[in-house]
């Protein structure tokens, strides 16, 4: 049972309610704050994988677990037909008041709409949950994409977390895929339910995407690990 502290956080920022952040945690990292302001922030104070893909983003834009809406503000304004979706309650409801106009609570698999342009930003991976769906999840995106459509992903080689001091790895190799964490959600003293969120290296997203017939190029690497892919 999902409780949306996410969305009530987006919800208590907006209505000017805002007295601390969102804490998460992983089953490999400590506890750590998400500023409520970043998730409210405009282009120029952007990452540059983001920047770089709302640039790329043309025609018919789904902008998948859209949050604030950030994203969709700032290419509704350019002037791109934009759908935004999410799961929680509270993200739509804050998208919708900021002035997103098409934005729907909804799960990606159940989306049958298609597009020239799906945006999976802020680690988009994560939203594949584990190693073994990673093929369906492409699968179903594939099926939304139109005539030379494409879909930009963000995520990051979380290989550096497993480092010691040496430089050595303790990534345990009978484990499942590195990247595949437990990830935890608190805010003002709730607990969200845990849940999966997938981190992928760039070369295991290519490999996926030629198992379902989907070409996938880096465009650019981010500062810290992280990387952005256009798949078509």
């Amino acid at each position: 049972m999902i409780r949306d502290l996410f969305g009530k956080a987006l919800i208590d920022y907006h209505q000017g309610n805002y007295t601390e952040d969102i804490i998460t945690s992983t089953n490999i990292s400590d506890e750590d704050e998400l500023p409520l302001p970043y998730l409210f922030r405009d282009f120029k104070n952007m990452p540059k994988l983001e920047q770089k893909a709302l640039q790329l983003a043309k025609g018919s834009v789904l902008d998948v677990g859209c949050g604030s809406g950030s994203h969709s503000l700032h290419l509704q304004n350019k002037g791109l037909d934009v759908k935004a979706i999410d799961i929680s309650k509270g993200a739509v409801e804050v998208s919708q008041k900021r002035g997103v106009n098409n934005v729907q609570q909804i799960d990606i698999l159940n989306e049958t709409q298609q597009f020239d342009t799906i945006l999976l930003l802020m680690n988009g991976t994560g939203i594949f949950q584990e190693i073994n769906r990673v093929g369906n999840y492409l699968k179903h995106l594939k099926t939304l994409l139109r005539p030379n459509g494409q879909i930009l992903i963000d995520s990051s080689d979380i290989q550096y977390m497993y480092q010691d001091e040496d430089g050595g790895l303790w990534i345990d190799t009978n484990a499942d895929y590195y990247g595949e964490l437990d990830y935890y959600l608190s805010y003002k003293g709730e607990e969200e339910t845990p849940m999966k969120w997938l981190y992928l290296d760039f070369e295991t997203l290519f490999l996926a995407c030629k198992s379902v017939g989907l070409n996938c190029e880096k465009i650019m690497d981010g500062e810290h690990f992280d990387y952005l892919a256009r798949l078509y």
